[in-house]
């Protein structure tokens, strides 16, 4: 078999149910059937999901790769969009995984972004009762952070990601190549959750995307799940301290579900971030200076810091009062409660329960002014 170890650098990841590596290195996708060998799969059938764009411009390499590893690869191909994350999705993908005749020991391969790592992660929890699954992230979003974690989940009109489960992968493997294929748009919107580890974990990171931005891109990659690593082994069921990843997303939910997902995660993501540290400035947690830095940061990674400067939220008009009811239906809520996650300094950042309608009110109608 190709070596590995000359071409990728290995991290790893203890769970309650296994370790397992994450390969990040460039052209690891063409090593991914090497990759499954090195975690035992034996079984040669495995499940491809991805969509037409990906499929287009990857799914040749990774099917060429399985196939000289020894794997017959099965590609299922779901609509673009977060829109298309939900459980009709997954039904078909059931039919196509039974019209296959994939076993419990075969596995689900996703080849994507986070639409497709949430939705084949859930497939793999729960077709057959479970199924081994392999993420092969395609955009900086779901390198950072949805194939990384073992969260999966679909949509429901209500909000998002309120159907899931945890489905521990057998590996990753990051090849930051793939991003060269997509638009810089899309890249800029990932750097949002490369920014929120910084923010929650890694002040060297920061500095480095103060300085020199998104240069040394599989260094960036490697220091951002790590960030992710510790936190999810500490808190791998989002029992406590892993909530602190969802820095700005108690926003951000509210803003794509008003929306209609018409942004982009990494855009809603940006502006939550700013509205979480106004609110934490509001309530006496961090100061001014820092709060004024974040938004300074999300500026330097390209995003716009403020509602009305994200060129797809210029056609919606957005009011304050109905992303407040929005928030209602995010799943971090606890019971009635919903909670929130606030900045006291940079890499302190924490859990708090709601507080206060006015610190709540006044985050929206600063980033919305």
């Amino acid at each position: 078999m190709p070596d590995l170890a000359a071409s990728t650098r290995k991290l790893e990841i203890r769970s309650p149910e296994n370790v397992y590596p994450i390969w990040v290195g460039e052209g690891v996708l063409s090593l991914v059937g090497t990759c499954l060998r090195e975690c035992g799969l034996t079984q040669t059938d495995v499940g491809i999901v991805t969509n037409p764009d990906i499929a287009a411009l990857h799914g040749d390499t990774l099917e060429a790769g399985l196939s000289a590893a020894g794997y017959t690869p099965h590609t299922f191909v779901i609509p673009e969009g977060e829109r298309y994350k939900v459980l009709d999705t997954v039904r078909d993908l059931y039919a196509d995984c039974i019209a296959a005749q994939l076993d419990r020991r075969s596995t689900i391969i996703a080849l994507g972004g986070g639409v497709v790592t949430d939705v084949a992660g859930f497939l793999a929890a729960t077709y057959l009762r479970g199924v081994p699954y392999f993420p092969v992230p395609s955009s900086l979003l779901s390198m950072v952070d949805s194939s990384v974690g073992a969260k999966s989940g679909v949509d429901l009109p209500e909000g998002k990601n309120l159907v899931g489960a945890f489905k521990q992968p057998m590996g990753v493997a990051v090849d930051p190549r793939l991003l060269d294929s997509l638009p810089p748009a899309e890249v800029t919107a990932g750097m949002a959750e490369v920014l929120k580890h910084a923010i929650v974990g890694d002040q060297e990171l920061l500095e480095r995307l103060e300085t020199e931005g998104f240069t040394n891109r599989t260094e960036i990659l490697i220091r951002a799940i790590q960030v992710k690593i510790d936190i999810v082994e500490e808190d791998p069921y989002e029992r406590g301290r892993r909530s602190v990843l969802n820095l700005g997303h108690t926003f951000a939910h509210a803003l794509e579900l008003e929306s209609d997902y018409t942004l982009r995660h990494g855009e809603a993501v940006g502006v939550g971030m700013v509205a979480a540290a106004h609110m934490s400035v509001g309530l006496g947690m961090c100061s001014q200076a820092t709060a004024d830095r974040i938004e300074r940061l999300v500026q330097a990674i390209g995003l716009p810091p403020r509602v009305r400067d994200i060129p797809s939220a210029q056609a919606v008009a957005f009011d304050p009062e109905s992303l407040y009811e929005a928030m209602a239906t995010d799943k971090k809520r606890s019971g009635s409660n919903l909670r929130f996650v606030a900045v006291n300094a940079l890499q302190d950042i924490v859990i708090i329960d709601h507080p206060g309608d006015r610190h709540v009110m006044d985050a929206w109608y600063y980033i919305l002014s």
